[in-house]
């Protein structure tokens, strides 16, 4: 019987006028538009396991994952148990691992990861539940282990093994070293893995430093086996895996000897796959403007040539001689990729009034523009396009910031505290509507796992709020002209949000009518560790795709801006905006007016750099790479991507 991952391979992204050449991958992959997509078709499988194996009085013992990568497919599978009568009474599960040391109750751990989101939800038998116990004693951990592993195989071993990969190629937590023959034990976790855990911890000290988790021979003696990857964070791993030599020092290429094997990714986890960096590499490509932009970039990077200098031999030494016999000559490809680039930069990013704009970015009308520029969190703007904000201030245009969460996550503790404390010493209780002193107490006597109570939460959004209000009086706005939409979605006072919800959708949808603009900004930098910006795009684009109908809308365009956690590839840009050494200053002056996020950010990502430095040095980059191909040279470059919507 084919799996439902088989089955959908129609709808998968491979499948969509795509290249199927995988001659350089050792794993079988299948792709999908997005993570959404391919959780529901994982979750199909699984249920299809379930079902085929009641049909047959057996049980269905299952080997599932925490982490941010199945999410989907557990909201999924609740989804079918209580629409679609999905039974779980003949399913055991075993999870693949736990911290340690690490109670059941801690909201960190994955015993209240999986009730949570799949166990609490479902029919399960209690007893059939199997999680990595974080408080047995040390010196008893061996022979737990050992149970554990002596559990699993009376209980006919795993029917499927669900996996997601960290950033140092492990699965579970078998990290860079394991052994091929290792069983289910404790591990030390490297110092990657926690970091990457480090802010569901506020902070690295707090992250456990050992695990328990199943050994590598464990899940390689699965029947089968799904592993789960989404975003760009996981792009450069993922190549390694499945088109790498099989190594310890990065355990999920073990699974390349699995035959049953299969790695589920979207389109941003499978970016880096030879098929889809370099697909010329691989076979004959339909040549688009876009796949041509992005081969000729990349022939003057691996030539270390600018456009212009490009011949005819470098075009057939790197497997591009289709394109050459299509065009004709090197002379006309670059000249033809060198004005493709050359259109995508100006000045004006509002627009030049009274000039020709058949060859610019942006429409010379109307000469003054109202724009919406929409930040995820209130300092998103000023980093990813601070140089930009200030030319469509300066240049005329009736422009406005909308700030869709309020950020209070972000404040560190000891922030809230010195501000409570100023305020405390400063007003009365009598004349004061916020009890400062209930602050006080509160996070002084905070718990590590402890959800801050609603005025704690509310003075950390209004840090950020003020600090905001700093940076764009800097840049030159007007009060009137920021806003605050303080998404309900986002207000839950931990790291994990709750799914956008109709009333955030109505809220974005309604400032878009109040301003009726031409030009709406927002952020696509969807490698946000912890998804806030995909929410509040997907906001953005269900409101836009509402609203749609509305006349005014046939004049407005939508710009995707990055930056705050990497930057758009050149072949990806049509629209550059060069920024003076002025202007770079000014930008960072104003990310610098965001103190609370300086120094200690408490949720920085796979990159330690701050804010403000990060921001820089990858719009002084942008600058350099298209110096190298051979354009004019600049400070730094903000860029922007057009999306129809």
């Amino acid at each position: 019987m084919k799996s439902a991952i088989e089955i959908s391979r129609d709808i998968s992204y491979k499948s969509a006028g795509k290249f199927e050449e995988t001659r350089f991958e050792k794993i079988h992959c299948e792709i999908f538009k997005n993570s959404m997509e391919a959780s529901k078709i994982v979750a199909q499988e699984i249920a299809q396991l379930i079902r085929s194996k009641k049909e047959k009085n057996k049980t269905c013992v299952l080997g599932l994952a925490t982490g941010s990568s199945p999410i989907k497919v557990y909201e999924e599978l609740v989804r079918m148990h209580k629409e679609e009568g999905l039974s779980f009474s003949h399913v055991i599960t075993f999870n693949l691992d736990e911290y340690y040391p690490m109670n059941k109750e801690n909201k960190q751990s994955y015993h209240y990861f999986m009730h949570q989101h799949l166990f609490n939800h479902i029919d399960i038998l209690p007893e059939n539940i199997n999680i990595p116990d974080g408080t047995v004693p040390f010196d008893e951990l061996n022979q737990y282990c050992i149970d554990y592993e002596m559990k699993i195989k009376q209980s006919g071993g795993l029917d499927f093994q669900l996996l997601g990969i960290g950033r140092t190629g492990h699965v579970g937590f078998n990290e860079p070293g394991s052994h091929v023959n290792s069983g289910t034990r404790i591990i030390t976790l490297d110092h990657i893995t926690r970091s990457d855990a480090s802010s569901d911890f506020n902070g690295i000290d707090n992250v456990p430093k050992r695990a328990i988790t199943m050994g590598v021979s464990t899940i390689l003696r699965s029947k089968r086996i799904v592993l789960m990857a989404w975003g760009q964070n996981k792009a450069s791993i993922i190549k390694e895996t499945v088109q790498g030599d099989i190594t310890s020092e990065v355990p999920a290429t073990f699974l390349q000897n699995h035959s049953n094997a299969t790695f589920v990714l979207d389109q941003s986890a499978a970016a880096d796959l030879t098929r889809f960096k370099t697909p010329w590499l691989v076979g004959e490509c339909i040549w688009t403007q876009e796949l041509k932009s992005k081969a000729i970039v990349w022939l003057c990077e691996k030539t270390n040539q600018s456009i212009l200098k490009l011949t005819d031999r470098d075009y057939n030494n790197y497997g591009m001689s289709d394109l050459l016999a299509q065009e004709g000559s090197a002379y006309n490809l670059n000249i033809n990729m060198f004005n493709v680039l050359q259109h995508t930069i100006t000045g004006w990013p509002g627009g030049k009034p009274n000039t020709d704009d058949t060859h610019r970015p942006e429409r010379a009308v109307p000469e003054k523009k109202r724009v919406i520029l929409f930040s995820p969190h209130p300092d998103d703007d000023v980093i990813s396009m601070g140089g930009t904000f200030s030319k469509l201030i300066k240049q005329g245009h009736d422009v406005h910031v909308v700030y869709q969460t309020s950020g209070n996550i972000a404040v560190t503790d000891e922030e809230a505290m010195k501000f409570a404390e100023v305020c405390n010493d400063f007003v009365t209780e009598e004349k004061c509507s916020v009890d400062f002193s209930k602050i006080i107490n509160f996070l002084r006597h905070k718990n590590e796992d402890q959800i801050d109570i609603p005025e704690v939460r509310k003075l950390k959004g209004l840090i950020r709020r003020r600090e905001s209000y700093a940076a764009t009086r800097y840049i030159g706005l007007k009060d009137q002209n920021v806003h605050f939409l303080d998404l309900p979605f986002y207000e839950t006072g931990q790291v994990k949000k709750n799914p956008l919800g109709q009333e955030d959708i109505a809220i974005v949808k309604n400032i878009i009518q109040e301003i009726k603009p031409h030009q709406v900004f927002a952020a696509g930098d969807l490698a946000d560790p912890h998804g806030t910006h995909e929410v509040c795009l997907n906001a953005i684009f269900t409101a836009l795709k509402i609203l749609k109908p509305e006349r005014y809308m046939s004049d407005c365009w939508l710009w995707l801006y990055r930056g705050a956690w990497h930057e758009w590839d050149i072949h990806e840009i049509d629209m550059a905006v060069p920024l003076s050494p002025d202007e770079v200053l000014l930008k960072r002056h104003a990310i610098l007016f965001h103190q609370s996020q300086k120094d200690r950010v408490m949720f920085q990502g796979n990159d330690s750099r701050e804010f403000w430095v990060r921001a820089e040095d990858r719009n002084k980059n942008t600058a350099k790479l298209y110096d190298a191909l051979g354009l004019a040279e600049y400070e730094a470059i903000e860029a922007f991507k057009k999306f129809d919507y």
